[in-house]
C-alpha cells in the first residue's frame, strides 16, 4: 500500500512567491520537496505586506469605487473586491434572506478575489467563507475524477453501465448486472448530471483510498489556505470499508469545504492545475497615504494536477451548465443562457443533513471555458423550505461579474 498520509495538503502553508510562468511548466509532482524547484530569472521578491491586524472580512465598507475594512491603529485595508459586483451579491442573499450563504469569486491566473460575501440571516453572525463544516457533497466528484484520470487512465468518454443510486448507494448497485443494468453513461455525462453510482462502480474498480486521499491532499484537504484571515480546513476521512469507499467518492459525506476553498478547486481547473494563493488585500492606507501597495507576482501554492488532466476536468465539467444539474439555472424557459455567449463549466452539490433539518447546495465553477477569467464558489445553506440554491446564486455572481466588464448579451441580475 502506498504511503500518502504525508503529501495531504503538501505546500499549502508555504506557497511560493514566485512569477507563475517559471512554476507551471511541466508537472510538478506534490511529492518533491520544494527545494527542487529550480526557477530561473525570478524577479526580485517584492516588500512583504504590513501587519494586517484587526481586519475583519465582515466588517466591509462597499463604496462606488472601493471596498475596504478597518486595521489597527487607524489603518485601512483597500480590498482587491469590485464594489459593483460586490453589492450586487450581497444584495440578492439579503433579499432572499437565506439563513447561510457564502460567495467567492477569483481571478484565475492572479488569484485576486473579484467578490467575497457571506450572510448568515440566522443565528450567530460567523464568515462563512472561511468555514469548512459544509459537506463537500457532489462536489467532491471534481477530486475523485481527478483520481480516475491520474491514477487510473480513464477520461471524459469512459462508460459505465448501471442501475438505481439516484439518492443512495446500496451494495447491489455496485455490482455490474447486466440484466439490471439498463442505462449508461459516459464520466463526463456523470459528472454534468451527476450520477452518483458511475462514479462509485468505477472508484470502486479503479482507484483506493489511498489514491483518493492523495489527490483530494493535492488540492488541498487537509490544511488551512494561506489567507488574510484564519480559515478552517477543510477534511476528508476516506473510509476503507468498500462500499462506503464508493458512497464517499460520489460525495456521500466523509468531506467537508468551504466557500474558500471551494473557489480554489475551481481555480486549479481553470488554471491548468495549478493552485494560486487568493488575495484580497490590495493595499494598505492611513489618513489618505500609501503605507504599502501589493504588487507581488501571483504567488503558486502547488501544481495539484497535470494539465492533461484539468482539461479533461473541464470537458466533463462543461457538461454541468450545458445539459446538466445546472441547466435549469443557467438558462430562461426558452433554453437561452443568461450570460450569453459566456460558456461556464461548473459542478453542482446537494446533501441534506441526516436529521433533515439542513440542505446545502453548491455551485464552482469558472468561464469563459477557452479561456477562464474568473473562478466562482457559492454555497447556500437552506432550511427544509427554501427560495434559492447555489447555482442560482452563482449565476448571478458570474452575471454581474460579466456585466461589469461589458460583455456582449450579458445583463446585471
Amino acid at each position: 500500500m502506498r504511503r500518502w498520509s504525508g503529501l495531504i495538503g503538501f505546500g499549502t502553508a508555504l506557497g511560493i512567491v514566485l512569477a507563475l510562468v517559471p512554476i507551471v511548466r511541466g508537472n510538478i509532482d506534490v511529492n518533491e520537496p520544494l527545494r527542487k524547484l529550480q526557477l530561473r530569472g525570478a524577479p526580485a521578491a517584492p516588500v512583504a505586506p504590513p501587519s494586517l491586524d484587526g481586519l475583519d472580512l465582515l466588517r466591509l465598507d462597499v463604496r462606488p469605487t472601493k471596498v475596504t475594512t478597518p486595521l489597527s491603529q487607524g489603518r485601512q485595508a483597500e480590498l482587491t473586491l469590485d464594489p459593483v459586483v460586490q453589492r450586487s451579491i450581497h444584495a440578492e442573499m439579503e433579499g432572499y434572506r437565506i439563513p447561510r450563504a457564502g460567495v467567492v469569486l477569483m481571478e484565475v491566473k492572479t488569484g485576486k478575489l473579484v467578490a467575497y460575501s457571506s450572510y448568515v440571516g440566522e443565528g450567530e453572525k460567523v464568515d462563512v467563507n472561511v468555514r469548512a463544516e459544509a459537506p463537500a457533497a457532489s462536489v467532491f466528484k471534481v477530486i475523485t475524477g481527478a483520481a480516475l484520470i491520474e491514477k487510473a487512465g480513464l477520461g471524459a468518454e469512459t462508460e459505465q453501465c448501471y442501475h438505481g443510486g439516484k439518492s443512495r448507494i446500496s451494495p447491489e448497485e455496485l455490482e455490474d448486472n447486466p440484466r439490471r443494468d439498463k442505462w449508461c453513461a459516459t464520466l463526463g455525462i456523470a459528472m454534468g448530471r451527476s450520477i452518483n453510482v458511475v462514479f462509485a462502480r468505477l472508484a470502486q474498480k479503479h482507484i483506493t483510498p489511498e489514491d483518493l486521499t492523495a489527490v483530494g491532499g493535492a488540492f488541498g484537504f487537509g490544511a488551512p489556505i494561506p489567507f488574510v484571515v484564519p480559515n478552517q480546513a477543510p477534511e476528508l476521512k476516506m473510509p476503507t470499508d468498500p462500499v462506503e469507499f464508493a458512497r464517499a467518492s460520489a460525495g456521500f459525506y466523509h468531506s467537508t469545504l468551504s466557500p474558500l476553498a471551494a473557489v480554489g478547486l475551481a481555480q486549479t481547473v481553470a488554471n491548468g492545475g495549478v493552485t494560486l494563493e487568493p488575495r484580497i488585500v490590495a493595499s494598505v492606507v492611513k489618513d489618505r497615504e500609501v503605507l504599502w501597495t501589493d504588487d507581488r507576482p501571483p504567488r503558486a501554492l502547488r501544481r495539484a494536477i497535470k494539465p492533461e488532466t484539468a482539461a479533461e476536468l473541464t470537458r466533463m465539467m462543461v457538461q454541468t451548465v450545458a445539459n446538466g444539474s445546472a441547466f435549469k439555472s443557467f438558462h430562461d424557459a426558452s433554453g437561452t443562457s443568461f450570460l450569453g455567449e459566456v460558456t461556464v463549466a461548473g459542478k453542482t452539490g446537494t446533501l441534506g443533513d441526516p436529521d433533515g433539518s439542513r440542505l446545502y447546495t453548491w455551485f464552482i465553477g469558472f468561464a469563459p471555458v477557452e479561456a477562464p477569467e474568473v473562478a466562482v464558489s457559492a454555497l447556500v445553506v437552506n432550511n427544509p423550505s427554501w427560495q434559492i440554491k447555489a447555482p442560482q446564486l452563482a449565476r448571478d455572481a458570474l452575471r454581474a461579474y460579466f456585466a461589469r466588464k461589458g460583455r456582449k448579451g450579458v445583463t446585471a441580475p
